[in-house]
């Protein structure tokens, strides 16, 4: 199969790539390094440095007979979403229709979107979220998710392109980038290695549900089954407060850093957790890599990195 990973060299992007590669796919990656980088582009795929708006994009379908899309190129900050919406939905709604357009020209059999269970449901209603539940989400970000989530359908019911939309809980592991809001455990261990201080937002008892990247990167391989469409929760079902997360990290790392705290930000939600059971179900996946296993492995990522660089 020849596979085409927008965002591959991203966090997640990028591992996916590496995965589909050693299951023997011809993978492509295109990337405009806004936030990958280059080193994570596994070797073995065809790299394009370029925008998922770019018009020369089409020809990167028929030049390398795509079958398959999985698309994680985004805009991934929440915050910059509420302070430029325009910004965000050209990205994230615009750039996905791009794809899906040249999709159906193209004749692709499987398009995967990496969605997202964090802010698509907004303030919830029941913990963990199935995905019954209803969705009103709080940020321009999750908005243009669930939009995307609308027209995977209309492209499937419309043209028969076969579409698959895993929503993430909250993704950590090595690769993180430890620079933004997005990645509080990534930004936690960067504070470590540095002995600084560790920032928490609030009182740091609201919860969010961690999963580690390698359970993401199999729930995206079993996106490629020709039985798997519809839209799915990828998470673990449990919530787990800033505050652990904190004091869980400063104890691997055997460091003596204080943990501080700032004024909770604006909008944050308080509670999320979504729950996985459908996924699970149909198609025997779930979480294997338990949160303490996945934060040591984080941790002697980023550790690791820090002194191949000195």
């Amino acid at each position: 199969m020849n596979i085409l990973v927008t965002g591959g060299a991203g966090f997640i992007g990028s591992q996916i790539a590496e995965a589909y590669l050693k299951q023997g796919f011809k993978v492509v990656v295109v990337d405009d390094l806004s936030s990958g980088k280059r080193e994570q582009v596994p070797a073995g795929a065809e790299f394009y440095p370029m925008n998922i708006l770019d018009p020369e994009i089409e020809g990167l379908f028929s030049r390398h007979k795509i079958q398959a899309v999985n698309h994680h190129a985004a805009q991934i900050s929440v915050n910059r979403s509420v302070a430029d919406p325009m910004f965000d939905a050209n990205s994230n709604i615009i750039g996905a229709l791009h794809l899906l357009k040249i999709s159906v020209k193209s004749k692709v059999e499987k398009f995967v979107f990496a969605s997202t269970g964090g802010a698509i449901y907004g303030n919830q209603l029941q913990y963990p979220a199935d995905e019954s539940h209803r969705c009103e989400p709080c940020s321009p970000y999750g908005i243009a998710k669930h939009s995307v989530e609308h027209y995977l359908r209309f492209f499937n019911e419309t043209h028969g392109l076969h579409t698959v939309a895993l929503r993430y809980s909250n993704v950590f592991g090595p690769r993180q980038d430890p620079h933004g809001e997005a990645g509080v455990v990534a930004i936690f261990c960067k504070r470590l290695l540095n002995d600084q201080p560790l920032l928490v937002y609030g009182d740091g008892e609201q919860t969010r549900d961690f999963v580690f990247v390698k359970d993401i990167v199999r729930a995206n391989q079993i996106a490629l089954q020709e039985d798997c469409s519809g839209i799915f929760n990828v998470g673990t079902g449990i919530e787990t407060t800033v505050n652990h997360i904190a004091r869980s990290l400063v104890q691997l790392a055997g460091k003596s850093v204080e943990i501080e705290h700032a004024s909770a930000r604006p909008g944050e939600q308080s509670r999320s957790c979504i729950d996985p059971g459908l996924f699970s179900s149909q198609f025997d996946w779930r979480p294997s890599v338990n949160l303490e296993d996945g934060l040591f492995e984080t941790y002697d990522y980023f550790k690791q990195t820090a002194n191949a660089n000195r």
